[in-house]
């Protein structure tokens, strides 16, 4: 075959490839639309409290995800995490454990591991555990989302404060009184200062707080921290 041929032919494929590239080019706003807008379904339906009905549309998001962006992507990573929440709160552990460990290996390899988004993979995959009793897996899970988002975000950021109340309540559903307190104490004083004292949030702190000093028999203590809790609850419910 001629040299001349030969650069013909390689100029038609690349020519054919190029076709096949602005094709795909042009077909990813629609599918990464697809995406967004199955998302948004899903989360509407968490939050309805739907989740068996969230799950095939979380499936189909995962799906979409994966053609559209690759496998090893972050936006797969998300669906993977969304879906994995739904399984999570009809209490399918089992479904719900790979994906959160899929979705925290993609996150770490992605965005390094010492990002916010890492953090929150780790404190989901924790959460899984000690709703098991698995405290032994949850604790160290805790502690590096806590490390991450100090790191990230600042000692008095909420998601901090989040990380310190989860913890608290692995030790205090452990009867490690000592250890969860002053987590208990610190969270609290975030929420307050960076959410307001009438926060749900805020509210949170107090139950758990005051569920810590009832079973120290701090009984005196717990009672104004339920009462102001009670308060905050039924503010948001007029609301």
């Amino acid at each position: 075959m001629s040299s001349g041929r030969k650069l013909a032919l390689i100029l038609v494929a690349i020519l054919c490839l190029g076709v096949i590239l602005m094709s795909l080019l042009k077909r990813l706003p629609t599918r990464q639309r697809k995406w967004e807008e199955l998302n948004a379904q899903v989360t509407g339906l968490y939050q309805q409290g739907k989740y068996a009905e969230g799950v095939p549309r979380a499936v189909e998001a995962l799906r979409v995800a994966e053609t559209t962006f690759g496998s090893e992507h972050v936006n797969v990573a998300t669906s993977l995490n969304n879906l994995a929440f739904l399984y999570d709160e009809q209490g399918k552990y089992a479904e719900a454990e790979p994906l959160y460990k899929r979705s925290l290996t993609i996150r770490e390899k992605a965005l390094g591991p010492e990002h916010p988004d890492v953090a929150q993979s780790l404190n989901n995959l924790a959460e899984l555990y000690r709703a098991q009793g698995k405290y032994a897996e949850a604790e160290p899970l805790y502690k590096r989302s806590l490390a991450i988002w100090e790191k990230a975000l600042g000692p008095d950021h909420p998601n901090v404060a989040t990380s310190l109340n989860n913890l608290a309540e692995l030790y205090r559903v452990q009867g490690k009184y000592a250890e969860a307190e002053p987590l208990l104490k610190r969270s609290l004083a975030i929420r307050e200062n960076t959410l307001g004292p009438d926060h749900s949030d805020v509210a949170q702190s107090l139950e758990n707080y005051a569920t810590l000093l009832r079973k120290t028999h701090r009984e005196a203590a717990a009672e104004p921290m339920e009462a102001r809790a009670k308060a905050i609850r039924a503010k948001k419910t007029v609301q």
